[in-house]
């Protein structure tokens, strides 16, 4: 191919990721289409629930417990927080999605075009792997591994969200009382997924995705979840799920009527891969292992239910001492 329709392929992959790297809402759908239309790429599942879950999470700063229990400037940063880490993996991984798309398009591999998107190089060489060997369970946890490693310098260990959220006290609780989790429903109104513990840590981060790939891929609940994922209205509030339960629970509101567009400054971004503080290749030689416990149903509702009485004790005390 000449360097003229190289040229032509790299502009329409800016452009589509520039197109669907809006809001967490084109993001959701994008990560969903793209899967949908090539199956053998599982982390983009994965992504795609994964980020319902973040959007679920916008909303839920809304919702009346969390107006109650925190004030209009750490709900402020929570958002920005999910905002900036969904935004920048997505303008890492969409551009090496569809430089597969385009490399499958034409049977011969463009790979050596991630550069150019900002992808790190032991991404690169995990494509190259991928295409020879098609060995979609090593891309999975590949792609795992690359996108939370990118995000804990520029998110993680940022001064701004260290100082404004990652050791504020109302994070730090909500963290050690487990009231973070990615959930993972069901038309009949089960719930699957995992807690999130020690966040700040990439290994962890790692080991929760890997636990709920198993679950998406390898439980024997997986086809309710993919029904779920295939047919569900995705708008933010977590009533897309929460009118398939019996307990009520706080109702959150959609996100397109709650939040703005957010412009994001994109840096250059250093290739993370190469620094010696970080070890993939020992991440990617971890076994696979299920997670204890993912039927999270009765469990979720309960935390639910502890959050609605946090914040009506909080609005009792409020009112007394004011």
């Amino acid at each position: 191919m000449d360097r003229t329709a190289l040229n032509g392929i790299i502009h329409l992959i800016k452009i589509e990721t520039l197109q669907n790297n809006i809001d967490n809402l084109s993001r959701t759908d994008a990560y969903k289409r793209y899967f949908l239309r090539n199956s053998e790429i599982s982390w983009a599942y994965l992504a795609s629930m994964v980020s319902r879950n973040a959007g679920w999470n916008m909303s839920d700063l809304w919702s009346k417990p969390f107006t109650a229990l925190l004030n209009p400037e750490k709900r402020r940063h929570l958002f920005i927080t999910y905002e900036r880490a969904n935004w920048l993996i997505f303008s890492d991984a969409y551009p090496q999605l569809l430089v597969y798309e385009w490399s499958k398009k034409y049977g011969t591999s463009f790979f050596h075009l991630l550069p150019l998107f900002g992808v790190s190089e032991w991404m690169r060489q995990q494509w190259e792997q991928f295409w020879i060997k098609k060995d979609k369970t090593l891309l999975l946890q590949a792609l795992i591994i690359n996108e939370q490693h990118l995000i804990q310098e520029p998110v993680i260990e940022s001064p701004f969200f260290q100082h404004n959220v990652f050791n504020d006290l109302d994070y730090l609780l909500q963290e050690r009382l487990h009231f973070s989790v990615v959930v993972l429903p069901t038309f009949d109104g089960d719930i699957f997924g995992r807690s999130v513990k020690n966040f700040l840590k990439v290994e962890r981060r790692v080991k929760l995705g890997k636990e709920l790939a198993w679950i998406l891929f390898h439980s024997k609940e997986r086809k309710r979840i993919f029904h779920y994922f295939c047919l569900g209205e995705f708008t933010g509030s977590r009533n897309d799920y929460r009118k398939w339960q019996t307990v009520h629970l706080p109702q959150t509101p959609m996100l397109k009527y709650i939040y703005p567009y957010v412009y994001h400054e994109d840096n250059r971004r250093a290739d993370w891969s190469r620094k010696k503080r970080f070890s993939p290749d020992r991440l990617l030689r971890e076994p696979w292992k299920p997670p204890r416990k993912y039927e999270l149903t009765g469990w979720y509702e309960r935390k639910q239910q502890q959050l609605m009485l946090a914040a009506a004790l909080f609005r009792i005390v409020g009112k007394k001492n004011g």
